[in-house]
């Protein structure tokens, strides 16, 4: 109704009804009007029992919102993986937090990477409300250096995924980015990897760790590959111990792989890594990366329905390697089968748009998308609309965001 939308606007002003034009009404039932009051509602709770809890953006009445498995049940979306853009300065942070710790009371495993420290007060508050137990916050500094144990595990049992991510661990150490090693090499790199955890399985009294692996490499299975008779052009044992001795105890990194703290990442709930300290560390950043989608992977397969959820800050720019590329993929395309959510974080349109991996492989699988105040891109939205193939009207919806708050209440839309 184009002739009479003045008309209606005026009658729908509060104290203008009188107004409303008597051949725009009609007599009916009390059954039948009651039915057109469906269409006629604000933001209403979910029903389902997961969600967050927000705000009505009019009225500032509580909601509980489910933005992970009803959608999912209603066919709106087909994986609970999010994309969160929003500035510096939108709030990004503080509804991340909100976000993971609501997940994280109603049972949710979360691993977060981070550059910035925007998670440490919510590390340390689940730290103290459990004594210990949980809020893992791991980062590094000069008198705490990141410390891990790969060849710890809490109930001696090393699968498949467990034993290749040793042996991925330990080939990034020793061949460079761009150098591939020889499938001999793998083969006894594999070896010896396998035969070093039936040694720790076999021996439950031996403390396994990386410098008990070393030394295992440079006497037992050194006999071993002279008894099968490998030659050196196959696989060079002394280069190989060569290069690892950093790692070893008395080298330069002798703290990164023998850590005395027995902790099995795999069952605490809630583990931060700040990697704001190594980012640019072209040794330490591959390890920790490798520990990081080792220990999301194995919460993946191992705890069965159980809600698990890694969300990349800041640090997913760090991270984009050529080894972290493809977990990151893997992991979008993958994590739904496993009742899991990928979230990623980012402030800047250009990195979006200027990184192939988060365009084609984060984008087109996240089906939640999560914006906060773009008015800072508002000449460049356009650029938005069609990265996220958003209509006029939804464009409209979340420029408004921020625009007309209630300015005696402190708070920020989402």
């Amino acid at each position: 109704n184009t002739v009479d939308a003045p008309t209606l606007y005026w009658a729908a002003i509060p104290g203008g009804e009188g107004d409303f034009p008597a051949e725009e009404s009609f007599h009916t039932f009390i059954e039948q009007a009651a039915c057109l009051f469906i269409g006629e509602t604000n933001y209403a709770s979910s029903p389902s029992p997961f969600g967050i809890k927000m705000a009505d953006r009019l009225s500032g009445r509580p909601l509980h919102l489910d933005i992970s498995d009803e959608p999912m049940r209603r066919g709106i979306t087909t994986n609970r993986n999010k994309f969160i853009l929003g500035p510096s300065g939108s709030g990004k942070s503080f509804f991340t937090n909100h976000l993971v710790r609501n997940y994280y009371e109603q049972g949710a495993h979360i691993l977060l990477v981070d550059t910035g420290n925007s998670y440490k007060g919510l590390c340390r508050l689940i730290h103290e409300r459990t004594r210990g137990e949980d809020g893992i916050y791991i980062t590094y500094e000069e008198d705490r250096p990141i410390t891990f144990n790969p060849f710890y595990s809490e109930d001696r049992q090393f699968d498949v995924e467990k034993r290749e991510s040793i042996k991925t661990l330990i080939l990034t150490l020793w061949k460079r980015e761009d150098e591939l090693p020889k499938r001999s090499e793998e083969v006894a790199l594999s070896g010896a990897v396998n035969a070093y955890i039936r040694r720790i399985t076999e021996n439950p009294e031996l403390r396994p760790d990386f410098n008990g692996f070393y030394e295992f490499v440079r006497d037992d299975y050194r006999r071993m590959m002279e008894k099968k008779r490998v030659r050196e052009k196959d696989f060079d044992i002394d280069g190989f111990l060569n290069v690892l001795e950093p790692f070893y105890k008395g080298g330069d990194y002798d703290f990164l792989l023998n850590s005395d703290k027995e902790i099995d990442l795999t069952h605490k709930r809630f583990i931060v890594f700040e990697l704001d300290n190594i980012s640019s560390n072209k040794v330490l950043l591959p390890v920790v990366t490798l520990i990081i989608m080792e220990t999301f992977i194995s919460k993946m397969r191992r705890l069965k329905g159980i809600r698990k959820v890694i969300l990349l800050e800041e640090a997913w720019k760090s991270l984009m390697s050529p080894n972290m590329a493809t977990y990151v993929l893997y992991l979008f395309k993958t994590v739904r089968k496993y009742f899991g959510e990928a979230v990623v974080v980012t402030q800047e349109v250009d990195d979006i748009i200027s990184s192939p991996i988060v365009k084609e492989a984060i984008i087109n699988n996240s089906d939640c998308k999560i914006l906060l105040d773009q008015r800072k891109y508002l000449n460049k939205f356009e650029r938005i609309q069609t990265l996220l193939g958003l209509t006029d009207k939804e464009c409209s919806q979340i420029l408004s965001i921020n625009r007309a708050n209630d300015p005696s209440r402190r708070y920020k839309e989402v």
